[in-house]
């Protein structure tokens, strides 16, 4: 296996393409999403979920053979982690920590292994832009497991310091989020900053992997039409050359995942 770029992987001579979808956050698609993905970046307990949905979440992402994650956020479940918040740095490490540990211990209790990190909503975008928060992110990582992968924005912080710490990266896209010309995401806020249309999600999700530093495709699971779009870019990719990660069969998948997917 050899890497194309920062992101893209090269595996037996196929270039390699992940999907992954945020889960476990009350949305109703998420057995259907799980056959369309091969990662879950699953809520554990911070800007939602429980360890009812977190343990529901798991069974079925092992049923389909799809990488397990944990998705940390502020413990800000009114605005669901998609505020902006200023903490001590100790705090941010603290609660990315006990999040990610939580989710690894059900996982395995569950008979799996947790594979990767990406964080969610405000604490990703903030850290994305913080170099002194991403190290704070990446602390908290870092102490659970050194073996977890860190799905991050290439050029960000949070690459950067998971990078510093010695940790793996695997570069992500967004198909279902816009962009500034600076390579960040447009604020939630603003309008236009979320792509449902089908059609202009699956182009930005060619474009994103085009230039091949890109290894993993991000498809919100609370979006309105995230099932659509999936359904519409992974025969897209297939045509375009690219082997979508999770066909493989779980047992084959974790081997080629775990051995270091960018």
């Amino acid at each position: 296996m050899v890497a194309d770029g920062i992101g893209s992987v090269i595996f037996a001579g196929m270039r390699l393409i992940d999907l992954n979808a945020d889960l476990g956050e009350g949305g109703k698609e998420d057995a259907t999403l799980l056959g369309l993905v091969t990662s879950a970046n699953i809520a554990c307990g911070g800007h939602a979920g429980d360890e009812r949905t977190m343990r529901h979440a798991i069974e079925l992402a092992l049923e389909h053979g799809v990488a397990i994650g944990a998705h940390p956020g502020y413990e800000d479940r009114e605005h669901f982690g998609r505020r902006a918040m200023v903490l001590p740095l100790l705090e941010v490490t603290g609660l990315v920590r006990r999040q990610v540990e939580q989710l690894a211990a059900l996982v395995a209790t569950a008979g799996g292994r947790l594979h990767h990190v990406k964080p969610h909503g405000a604490l990703y975008n903030q850290a994305n832009k913080d170099a002194a928060l991403a190290a704070a992110l990446v602390a908290g990582i870092a102490m659970v497991s050194d073996e977890l992968t860190v799905y991050a924005q290439p050029q960000s912080e949070i690459a950067a310091a998971a990078r510093a710490a010695g940790l793996k990266i695997r570069t992500e896209g967004f198909v279902d989020r816009r962009y500034r010309s600076d390579g960040t995401l447009m604020p939630r806020g603003e309008p236009g900053a979320v792509i449902a249309d089908v059609a202009e999600a699956v182009e930005q999700g060619m474009k994103l992997i085009s230039n091949g530093h890109i290894g993993t495709l991000c498809v919100h699971g609370d979006g309105a039409t995230a099932v659509a779009i999936l359904r519409t870019l992974r025969p897209a990719l297939q045509a375009a050359g690219l082997t979508i990660g999770g066909k493989w069969g779980s047992q084959q998948l974790g081997k080629i995942l775990s051995n270091g997917l960018q």
